[in-house]
């Protein structure tokens, strides 16, 4: 009879799976770690960190010449010098640890991917994020660096299925996000195909059209819906028509911001619990309670640095302008002080004691609109947006007149008038006299691997 052949990520798959079946209790157990304990585990992490960025990627050995590195604190990593996703793609084959890999062949491996995620020699995964929100990025995660990622992500959901019981078979969760298997996402989906983990994905493009969706979904029935919240928001909406119907037992929001809006109009659709979950391909992962608008960052694998436009630390209450992230556990890529562009309001500490960053992600920092001298909030916008009932969904572009806002309005819309409260939402906020046009739009653009829709696109 001849040997069944398993693909590299069906091998990898196949590792993570022992690694992960083994490692859950500790990984649950760092959930409640307090402050010093996740404080002395980063330190251990970041000096091995450190020492591997140095010695074998020539792009972190020129930028932390000089500097002593066992000195370097978790609590102030201002010594170490910021990292853009720029830097990372110019200088990507310098920042690799392992010398044989060029962002040549991993490109090729991400076009050759398509029903299972790209993996390199030596089961090495290979991710893009979208480029729908500045330049495109790839990502590599060796084996420890994927089992932080999942595990971080799954462990909470892993420590309910312990109390509840697993269904047969596992919890079946329709997965509305990404169609490319080179997007984090989908990912997901390929890496827990059978459910050996307590937990399964079943894959609906969100790029599908919404009946289609619907079908899908109809389809599937599954026990829990996860994916992008702006068309969850319209899912929910048909299951009040009677168009879907399904009975999930928990809705788990990803990927784009979860507004209060959104998080209401999915309540009222399917009356069920709503969890929220930032999961960046860099890896940095936050997770929130059931109905619990606060997001709780998994700092046993990642630093995480809240900072002003100055790159300093935000206090709690006042909004960052972006994060800095240090991956403790990819010593193939290091990301060390690596910039995400995302806006967050650091919480006070947890008063049951538990240590980790409990924050509310209030989205990218680059939606924020510029007319001269004016920062225009896309809030000011979002609120006349979403009290419109007749619009579905939207979005927002600046235009060297103005802006174009396109709508989603099944019933039709009253464009004049919504156009006008616009303006009058834009006067008010102090920019009087912009041109607003709206258009009504069959669809939005998403982008073509990740699915993302992005709401307010300014000029550039």
């Amino acid at each position: 009879m001849q040997a069944t052949t398993v693909s590299p990520f069906g091998q990898l798959r196949g590792e993570l799976e022992d690694d992960l079946r083994t490692g859950y209790d500790e990984l649950i157990a760092r959930s409640s770690w307090d402050r010093a304990t996740i404080v002395a585990h980063q330190r251990r992490r970041l000096r091995r960190l450190l020492r591997t960025a140095v010695e074998r990627s020539p792009f972190h050995a020129r930028r932390l010449a000089g500097l002593d590195l066992d000195a370097i604190d978790p609590e102030d990593l201002s010594a170490l010098p910021v990292m853009t996703k720029a830097e990372l793609m110019a200088s990507f084959d310098e920042v690799v640890t392992d010398r044989s890999i060029r962002l040549a062949d991993v490109e090729a491996a991400l076009a050759r991917a398509a029903d299972e995620p790209a993996v390199l020699p030596g089961t090495v995964l290979a991710l893009t994020s979208g480029g729908s929100c500045g330049p495109r990025g790839v990502f590599l995660l060796d084996r420890l660096a994927v089992g932080q990622f999942i595990g971080s992500l799954s462990r909470s959901l892993v420590a309910r299925l312990r109390v509840t019981g697993t269904p047969p078979g596992g919890l079946r969760m329709a997965m509305i996000a990404a169609a490319s298997p080179v997007h984090a996402t989908r990912m997901a989906v390929e890496l827990t195909r059978g459910g050996a983990l307590g937990f399964w994905f079943e894959a609906v493009p969100v790029t599908l059209p919404l009946a289609e969706l619907v079908d899908r979904l109809q389809a599937v029935q599954p026990h829990a819906l996860y994916g992008y919240p702006t068309t969850i928001a319209r899912l929910a909406l048909e299951q009040q028509a009677g168009r879907l119907r399904i009975a999930p037992q928990l809705v788990t929001c990803t990927a784009e911001t979860l507004t209060a809006e959104l998080r209401a109009t999915i309540r009222a659709g399917f009356g069920v619990p709503i969890g929220n979950t930032f999961a960046c391909t860099e890896q940095l992962v936050g997770v929130s309670a059931p109905d619990d608008e606060a997001v709780v960052f998994a700092e046993d694998g990642c630093i995480v640095e809240p900072v002003d436009a100055a790159d300093r630390p935000v206090p709690p209450g006042v909004p960052s302008t972006s994060v800095l992230v240090t991956v403790l556990e990819n010593r193939l890529q290091p990301l060390i002080r690596y910039r995400l562009h995302d806006s967050v309001v650091v919480l006070p500490p947890d008063p049951a004691g538990a240590g980790h960053l409990r924050a509310l992600a209030r989205g990218r920092a680059d939606e924020v609109l510029r007319f001269g001298d004016v920062t225009l909030h896309p809030l000011v916008l979002r609120s006349v947006l979403v009290h419109s009932p007749e619009v579905a969904d939207y979005q927002v572009r600046q235009t060297p007149g103005g802006l174009t806002v396109s709508v989603l309005a099944p019933d039709g819309v009253n464009r004049s008038a919504v156009a006008g409260q616009l303006a009058a939402a834009l006067t008010a906020a102090g920019l009087p006299g912009i041109a607003v046009s709206v258009q009504t739009v069959p669809s939005l653009p998403r982008d073509e691997r990740t699915g993302k829709l992005r709401r307010f696109v300014p000029l550039g």
